[in-house]
This record gives structure tokens, sequence and C-alpha cells, in this order.
């Protein structure tokens, strides 16, 4: 035994260490560091996820394109429902102009039959052959065409009425006027000389400018000829 009393008194008043912590069985482990194979499939699944962002929008123009596309043949179908509406109504009316005037031909052709003086006066050969076509059937229409404002001036309607509807019945070719017009130009150009250029001219056009040995002025050689 120590020769050292014991003092219970100290032995209290000593300030003793602190316990030891105890381990938290029920707290969680620290959570270790991801791998990098979930960062990657992290970044591939975003990347999706935008892809599939920009295709639903693509796809959301593309059906408003159609869209607008349908409209369009849409309402070209219309024009043409229209278009073929109009061709069926002027088809009918060609028909139907065909038809009267297949019957006012048919007409004509009775009329012609039961009478052959109606038959058109200007049709019948003559002696006296044309310089050029349409000549005869040209001055004869003239002479009718005068007798025809004749009438209408004394006042001989029934007569004006005749002869209006024979030339209506009978159209000129126009080749007295153009041959009469050529011969006219033809002496102005010329200073109205019977020259060597004119003389030319005029035996092309089998048209004389003497009467005898005489020799006519350019008003005469027209009067004459045409």
């Amino acid at each position: 035994m120590s020769q050292q009393a014991f003092d219970i008194n100290e032995f209290i008043e000593k300030p003793q260490p602190p316990p030891a912590p105890v381990a938290d069985k029920t707290a969680e482990p620290a959570a270790a560091d991801e791998p990098p194979e979930l960062d990657v499939q992290k970044a591939v699944v975003e990347e999706l996820a935008a892809e599939k962002v920009e295709l639903h929008e693509q796809v959301a123009a593309r059906e408003s394109e159609l869209a607008a596309r349908e409209s369009e043949l849409a309402a070209l179908k219309a024009q043409v429902a229209v278009l073929k509406s109009e061709n069926a109504k002027l088809c009918a009316e060609a028909e139907s102009l065909q038809a009267r005037l297949d019957a006012r031909l048919a007409h004509e052709l009775d009329q012609q039959e039961r009478n052959p003086n109606s038959l058109a006066l200007l049709d019948r050969e003559v002696e006296l052959p044309d310089r050029f076509p349409g000549e005869t059937r040209d001055h004869v229409l003239e002479v009718i065409r005068a007798a025809r404002d004749e009438a209408e001036r004394e006042g001989r309607v029934r007569r004006a009425q005749v002869l209006e509807a024979v030339l209506v019945a009978n159209e000129p070719s126009g080749n007295l006027a153009a041959r009469r017009a050529e011969v006219t130009k033809l002496f102005s150009e010329n200073g109205n000389i019977v020259n060597g250029t004119v003389l030319a001219r005029l035996q092309e056009l089998e048209i004389s400018h003497k009467n005898g040995e005489e020799y006519l002025l350019p008003s005469e050689i027209i009067k004459r000829a045409f």
C-alpha cells in the first residue's frame, strides 16, 4: 500500500475525458462519386430529347404546308368544275346554233328546189371572160348597189328591198376595187402622166390607154377600164 493518502474529493473534482463517439449504425453511408458512364447516358438522353423536339417542329411545319397545298388543290378543283360547267354551256349553245343553221340551210335548199328563180343571179355563166377573178361579179354588184341607192332616193321601197336582198346573198370578191385602187395609185405616183412605167403596167393588166389613135387621160382610162 502506497504511503500517499487517497483523496476522494480530488478524484471527484478532477475533469474526466469525454467519451469516445459511438458510430450510428442507422446513418446512410456516404454516397460514392457517380461513374462517368452515367454522365454520358444523361448527355445522350438530352440530345435525343432535343432531336425529338426538332422533329416535332418539322412535322408540324410539313403538316401546315400540306394543309395549304390541300386548300390550293381544293380551289383548283372548284375552278375546274366551273370551267367544265361553262364549257358544257358553250357546247350546248354551239349545238343549238348549228342546228338552227342546218335548219336554215335546209329551208333555203328547199326553196331553191321549189323555185329555180330563187338561185343567186350572179352564179350564171357569162360569155365575157373576166380579166381577173371576180371582175364580172363585182361589176354587176356595183350596178345593183347603185340601183338600190337610187331606188331608196326615189322612195321605191320594194325595189330597194329586193336589190338589197341580192347584195346580201352575193358578197363581192373585192378584186375590182383593188385593181381600181392600184391603177389610181399608179397614175398618182407618176404625176398623172402616161409614161413608160405606167404603159408597162397597163399592158400587164390588159388595160387600153388609147381610144383609136387618141391617147386617153388617166381619169378616162380608169373610167373605161373599171
